[in-house]
């Protein structure tokens, strides 16, 4: 069999596969009452009139908050997924970067599960504060609860998509860098951040600059599995970019059989 036939073949079997999978997706994100996911809003205002409850429980905007740049994490404080990884890649991180917490930066955690309390925010400050080896202010990295409507406000207007599923919710992991002003400056995707990339867009948040997202390798290659309460791999956007690559491989060949062909026709014509 030549080399052009299977070629052939395994791009119809990956094209089939893809178009299978990408329906059977299709149908799930069309029963889908609520978007999970980012939907990347770079330049926008975070919902600074969100009325949200500080660790004493006392109600607060986050544009009281918010007034140099701001490192921000939705999530809830029960999950038994991506949630706790995150921030502790997070604390992992802050404790590397050199810009001054409290002055140069702050970080806001907020959940986004309204049955969240002040009493459970408040601890978990205290944990994550004892990760950090370095002085860190804990007014320099809040955690904060509210009402389903508050929360929500915060998540629509950076474009951060979650889902109640049972007592659980689906969501990504991702942390929002906001200028000053609060609007959206970078997206950082995954649970481990590159302390000089974090610090780099801390710097940049500070004057305002909107920058493009790291690679979102989290977000395209995993899906989560509500019923394993993990992430796993997503054969079908997989199969599409092997599908994608197959595809431009061929089309490679095809271009460069056509060019021997033609190059031997206008040799014979000489030779002729």
């Amino acid at each position: 069999m030549s080399c052009i036939h299977r070629i052939l073949q395994l791009a119809a079997v990956l094209i089939g596969m893809f178009v299978i999978g990408s329906t059977v997706l299709a149908g799930v994100q069309a029963t889908s009452q609520e978007f999970v996911g980012i939907d990347e809003k770079p330049g926008a205002q975070v919902a600074l009139d969100a009325v949200l409850k500080n660790e004493d429980g006392k109600a607060i905007t986050l544009g009281e908050l918010i007034n140099k740049p701001t490192i921000l994490t939705l999530n809830y404080f029960r999950c038994a997924g991506i949630c706790t990884p995150l921030l502790n890649g997070l604390a992992d991180t802050l404790n590397q970067i050199q810009l001054e917490p409290g002055k140069s930066f702050q970080v806001i955690t907020i959940s986004f599960d309204p049955t969240d309390t002040p009493e459970i925010a408040h601890q978990k400050r205290i944990n994550y504060l004892e990760q950090i080896k370095r002085p860190f202010p804990p007014t320099a990295w809040r955690f904060l609860t509210g009402e389903a409507q508050s929360t929500r406000s915060v998540a629509d207007s950076v474009g951060f998509g979650f889902r109640a599923e049972g007592d659980q919710y689906i969501h990504v992991g991702a942390i929002m860098v906001l200028t000053p002003t609060g609007k959206v400056s970078r997206y950082f995707y995954g649970t481990t951040f590159l302390p000089a990339d974090l610090q780099m867009a801390i710097q940049e948040a500070a004057r305002g600059q909107l920058n493009p997202t790291i690679p979102r390798v989290l977000t395209y290659c995993y899906s989560y599995d509500a019923a394993r309460g993990e992430y796993v791999l997503n054969m079908t956007r997989v199969i599409g970019a092997g599908t994608l690559f197959i595809a431009g491989l061929f089309a490679i060949f095809v271009l460069r059989s056509r060019s021997r062909s033609k190059n031997k026709e206008k040799a014979t014509r000489r030779a002729v």
